[in-house]
């Protein structure tokens, strides 16, 4: 096979694999949809689908319109982003025939396509942490700010090649630029928001509310497990080579093993604490595992990638804990998750890749942290004060699926 042929062929091949690692992504869609609805109440299922549904949508619309030029047409080494529109125009042939460093070798839409479904996946952690009391218009105004202009600043900062990635920052897939990112918005949403009618009591218990369905959460938290593999997997961005096959087999066995070592590790302490197994702390365990080896799937050894993720999966379970002690009402757990199991991750990178700085990860996280934060509370604070965030106290107590949607998804049940 000439080098012409064979080039093309690896390009064909490449772009495949990145638009199969992009439709896993987009089942994560799926996941965050099951997983949220089934630890919600009953009264509240059909808006938390709708709310997941419709992320999806505005997201995509809003990253192709201006999210994604944001994103990677900016200056090199910047801090502002250029503002621009749409994706650009497609690869040339013969382009991708001149071979070299800096030929292409994926499409630019599939490169477009893997991009979005991470802006979507971001987006989906604010719906569980703000679930079952903010209205639903309300929730789908702040998408179309956070997925066309807030999640693309600071992925331009680093995947862009913007001035954390200049300054060594560390993420291979997303701990901070997806993972940490979604869980800082979601805190500021619900620090407006308030806690749900009756979690917390006056003297300061704290007051559990079971989801409804927990065999749909399960069927989610494994939907988000095997998603999981194209987010990863994927940000390998090509296995066309025999180091790059070994990099992606790499990646899955890594990814895989942290999300085991996670659950197992949440599951005993849960037992330790409450005696019990408590199944949706074992579930977030699993998640955390997996948003904490997102930031270097790569250079640990399975066994480090579990002991990775296990330590995830401690945090996670305490974290939730001291949100509550808090009175940060988060009724899935997302922003303890994708929060403590984010920064973890990006600081965990140290232990593993040579590579990593320690003031640079801390500068990442801080900037992050601090750019979506104040973004993300101003918007927040101009939509509470133009239409408000929250449901009325009657709206909230028959459930926000008549309120919002006029229709219930469990007609044949009692509400609970």
């Amino acid at each position: 096979m000439d080098n012409t042929a064979l080039t093309a062929l690896q390009y064909g091949f490449d772009t495949f694999y990145f638009l199969v690692c992009g439709a896993l992504v987009m089942w994560m869609a799926a996941g965050f949809a099951m997983l949220e609805s089934g630890l919600v109440r009953a009264k509240n299922t059909t808006e938390i689908l709708t709310k997941n549904v419709a992320l999806y949508a505005v997201a995509s619309v809003m990253y192709l319109v201006i999210g994604y030029h944001i994103m990677y047409s900016s200056p090199e080494g910047g801090i502002l982003p250029s503002l621009g529109f749409l994706i650009g125009a497609e690869n040339s042939v013969e382009a991708v025939l001149a071979g070299g460093e800096d030929a292409p070798y994926y499409a630019v839409s599939a490169d477009f396509f893997f991009q979005v479904v991470f802006a979507a996946t971001c987006m989906s952690i604010v719906s569980g942490a703000v679930a079952e009391r903010m209205k639903l218009w309300a929730f789908l105004a702040f998408a179309v700010v956070m997925t066309g202009f807030i999640y693309p600043v600071q992925g331009f900062w680093k995947w862009g090649s913007g001035f954390l990635s200049e300054a060594g920052f560390l993420d291979f897939a997303g701990s901070g630029v997806v993972h940490m990112a979604g869980a800082t918005a979601a805190l500021a949403g619900v620090l407006l928001l308030g806690a749900r009618k009756g979690k917390y009591a006056a003297n300061g218990q704290v007051n559990a509310i079971p989801g409804a369905n927990l065999p749909i959460a399960t069927l989610g938290a494994f939907i988000l497990w095997m998603g999981w593999f194209g987010f990863n997997g994927g940000s390998q961005l090509k296995m066309s080579t025999i180091e790059d096959a070994n990099a992606v087999a790499q990646v899955f066995v890594n990814t895989n093993m942290a999300a085991a070592g996670g659950l197992i590790a949440a599951l005993i302490v849960a037992r330790i604490l409450f005696g019990k197994a408590d199944l949706t702390m074992a579930l977030n365990g699993a998640l955390a595992g997996l948003v904490a080896i997102t930031a270097e799937p790569l250079t640990p050894g399975a066994l480090q990638a579990t002991l990775i993720g296990s330590v995830g999966g401690v945090l996670v379970v305490f974290s939730i804990l001291a949100l509550d002690k808090l009175k940060i009402d988060d009724p899935v757990g997302a922003i303890s998750v994708h929060g403590a199991g984010g920064i973890w991750g990006l600081l965990a990178v140290c232990l593993t890749n040579g590579d990593a700085s320690l003031a640079a990860q801390l500068l990442g996280i801080g900037c992050i942290f601090a750019w979506v934060f104040a973004a993300s509370l101003i918007v927040w604070s101009i939509l509470k004060a133009a239409v408000g965030l929250r449901v009325s106290e009657e709206e909230e107590y028959e459930g926000v699926d008549l309120a919002e949607c006029g229709m219930e998804a469990y007609p044949e049940f009692t509400k609970s």
